[in-house]
C-alpha cells in the first residue's frame, strides 16, 4: 500500500508529523512555552479559580464551566461527524477528482494513495475526537472540585486555596487537552492540502499555527494584567 507514496509524499508526510509534534513540545514542553497564549491563558484560569474562592456567590464560574463543557461537547460532535465523512470519501474519488477538473484543482492521483490520505485525514479527526471527549470529562471534574471549595469565611484561607488550586490545575489539564484537540483540527486543514500535491501539503503545514501563539492580539491581550500562580504541586500546597 505504502508502494503508492512517492519520495516527495513521504518527505512531506515526515515535514507534517515533524511540526506537529515539534509544535506540541514547544507550546508544552520548551523553555518558550510561557511566551505562548496558551500559557497566558493557563494563568487566567489559575486566577480565576482562586477569585472563584474568594466569592460567596459563585453562579457566574459555574456558568462559565458550563460554556466550556457545552463548547468542548460540540467539537467532539463534530470529530465524529468529520470521522463519518472521511469514510464516506472512501467511496467518492471519481466523484472528487472530476469535480476538482472542474475547479482546475490538480488532485490527480491513485486510489490507493487516495484512500491513504483519507485515512490519514481520519486517524486526525479520531484523535481530535479522544482529545475532546478527555477534555469534557476533566471540565467535568473540575466543576466538581469546583463544588467542593467551601464558602469564603467558613475555613481557612491556607484551605480555600488549597482546594482552588487543585480546580484550577484540573481546568488547566482540561484547557490543554482541548487545545490539543483544535490543534488537531487545524493541522487536519493543513493535511487537505496533500490532495493538492506534496509541495502544497508542506506550505499549508508551515502556515497553520505559530502566529496564533507567539504573534497574535489574542496573545496580547492574554497578558493583559499576567499575574503567576504556581501549580499546586509546589510545597505549600497552593
Amino acid at each position: 500500500m505504502f508502494d503508492a507514496l512517492s519520495l516527495a509524499d513521504m518527505l512531506s508526510v515526515t515535514w507534517f508529523l515533524f511540526a506537529w509534534f515539534g509544535f506540541n513540545l514547544l507550546i508544552d514542553i520548551s523553555p518558550f512555552h510561557k511566551k505562548s497564549l496558551s500559557h497566558a491563558m493557563d494563568q487566567h484560569r489559575r486566577q480565576w479559580m482562586m477569585a472563584m474562592a474568594s466569592r460567596e456567590v459563585r453562579i457566574m464560574d459555574t456558568a462559565i464551566m458550563g460554556g466550556l463543557q457545552q463548547g468542548t461537547a460540540f467539537f467532539a460532535s463534530m470529530s465524529l461527524l468529520a470521522i463519518g465523512g472521511s469514510f464516506a470519501l472512501l467511496d467518492s474519488p471519481d466523484t472528487i477528482q472530476r469535480v476538482a477538473g472542474d475547479l482546475s484543482i490538480p488532485v490527480e492521483m491513485s486510489r490507493t494513495l487516495w484512500e491513504l490520505k483519507v485515512l490519514g485525514l481520519g486517524v486526525i479527526f479520531a484523535y481530535a475526537f479522544f482529545k475532546f471527549g478527555w477534555a469534557y470529562r476533566l471540565f467535568n471534574y473540575a466543576s466538581i472540585v469546583m463544588g467542593s471549595v467551601p464558602e469564603h469565611g467558613t475555613k481557612p484561607e491556607e484551605d480555600l486555596r488549597y482546594i482552588a488550586s487543585k480546580a484550577a490545575d484540573l481546568n488547566v489539564l482540561a484547557g490543554r487537552h482541548f487545545n490539543r484537540g483544535q490543534r488537531a483540527f487545524f493541522f487536519a486543514i493543513a493535511f487537505l492540502g496533500w490532495f493538492a500535491g506534496p509541495a502544497v501539503f508542506a506550505c499549508t503545514t508551515l502556515a497553520v499555527l505559530l502566529r496564533r501563539q507567539f504573534l497574535s492580539r489574542a496573545r496580547a491581550a492574554a497578558l493583559f494584567g499576567q499575574r503567576v500562580i504556581p501549580p499546586s504541586d509546589t510545597p505549600s500546597g497552593k
